[in-house]
């Protein structure tokens, strides 16, 4: 049994991932080198916002060190995990930056025979094996070891539930005794493992993220139909859910995906395929369907509350989805731009995004501590984030906080009818609004 591991990067995924590891029993390791992060972690305090994350850190206490040393972290590791970030460049590529001068540090301070490297990090086709050529490049002591790759499909939000009860478990290899290892290691979990080659792990997190991206602008796309031709996008998605070829989720049409990994990993994949002279225009059309239908909510915005100037819209919800202060990509921040270009006075409102977003926006918008006072003398909401706390507000409430009841529901999260009987303007994603 494996018991000495190190996970490098204490991010989402990292740091959920140690836990898991210490859950199966593993002494962990936890690398990184913000050492400011790496003191919030040892007085058990979270750099994120994870639902049951913080309790998970007590629990698993003793078997958890966190260090921004490397070579106090490597030295022993029979198992190091790399879940450092790869941000896109400028160019749409993966910046493995990062991951290099963890391949150099693996390389001087590793010293385990049949040592595993399993890549978590999302990252190209050919990355792991490129890993392994820059980790023996660095070695001052050369020692036998293997590469894998184990890419992570964590919603944030969901994190903890996503990595004990997943779908599915990927095991690339680049030998059979490395994924056997890996096999064992996690089969207590109970989630099914499916094992492959380093490539094809590599590329079945890009393909899935693709594809999830495509049913979420599709949706979109039908939705903007629904509005010119009648009927409501909510029952077209339930009936095209009901079929197991399709199935229900990511039908839910919206303002647009945000977050850290479909845009990033859409880019990335475009990248890859583009260096290999491969066109995937349905890719293309998933990403463009995106950039379109932030366009589209803004310009429904410019045209049921006109004139914009001087007005002042509460903004409900800030991330890129609830459960999460993450506001990377999130459509709240083109959207909120599109209002400040218009001259409106911008009143936000997020229960766990609030100090990201003054990163973003500073002093340019008012930030509300509750949704009633983001509502107070507004002109009119709009809904970003679908947080069960603006989901619960009542009608009644938004009829008699706002100067002028206008409601503009990006995630279609409440009643169109019971908004209507409260003598709120309600307009939402994909509803016929004559109906």
């Amino acid at each position: 049994m494996m018991k000495k591991v190190t996970v490098a990067g204490m991010g989402y995924v990292g740091i959920v991932t140690s836990v898991v590891l210490a859950h199966l029993g593993c002494e962990v390791t936890c690398l990184d080198t913000d050492s400011c992060k790496i003191d919030q972690l040892k007085k058990k305090q979270l750099p994120i916002f994870e639902p049951g994350l913080q309790t998970a850190l007590y629990t698993y206490d003793h078997q958890l060190t966190f260090t921004n040393q490397s070579q106090e972290a490597m030295a022993d590791a029979e198992l190091i995990v790399i879940a450092v970030g790869t941000p896109a460049l400028p160019n749409g590529e993966a910046d493995l930056r990062a991951l290099h001068t963890l391949a150099d540090d693996i390389g001087k301070y590793a010293t385990q025979p049949g040592l595993i490297v399993a890549v978590k990090s999302t990252v190209p086709p050919g990355t792991s094996q490129q890993l392994k050529g820059w980790i023996e490049q660095a070695q001052e002591k050369e020692f036998s070891f293997s590469v894998a790759s184990t890419p992570e499909f964590l919603r944030e939000g969901t994190a903890l539930a996503d990595a004990f009860k997943g779908d599915r478990l990927i095991i690339g290899a680049e030998n059979k005794e490395a994924a056997q290892t890996l096999e064992s290691l996690y089969q207590p979990l109970g989630i099914p493992i499916f094992m492959t080659d380093l490539h094809s792990a590599e590329l079945i997190k890009y393909a899935s993220n693709a594809f999830l991206a495509a049913k979420i602008s599709f949706i979109n796309e039908m939705a903007r139909l629904v509005e010119k031709v009648g009927g409501n996008i909510a029952d077209v998605a339930t009936g095209m859910g009901m079929d197991q070829r399709i199935g229900s989720q990511f039908l839910q049409a919206g303002v647009g995906y945000g977050g850290s990994c479909f845009p990033k990993d859409i880019q990335a994949l475009l990248h890859v395929a583009n260096k290999h002279e491969v066109q995937l225009p349905m890719v293309e059309a998933a990403k463009r369907g995106n950039e379109r239908q932030i366009d589209y909510f803004i310009n429904k915005v410019k045209a049921v509350a006109s004139p914009l100037a001087g007005k002042q819209v509460a903004v409900l919800g800030l991330a890129f989805k609830p459960n999460t202060d993450d506001m990377r990509n999130a459509p709240s921040i083109s959207i909120i731009e599109a209002m400040l270009n218009e001259g409106v006075k911008v009143i936000g409102y997020d229960p766990a995004a609030t100090v990201n977003a003054r990163l973003i926006f500073t002093d340019r918008i008012h930030y509300a501590t509750s949704i009633e006072e983001a509502l107070q003398n507004s002109d009119a909401a709009l809904i970003l984030t679908e947080w069960p706390e603006i989901k619960d507000m009542s009608p009644r409430s938004f009829q008699q906080l706002l100067k002028s009841p206008l409601v503009i529901d990006g995630r279609n999260c409440l009643s169109a009818t019971d908004m209507r009987a409260a003598g709120v303007q309600y307009y939402s994603i994909g509803q016929n609004e004559r109906m």
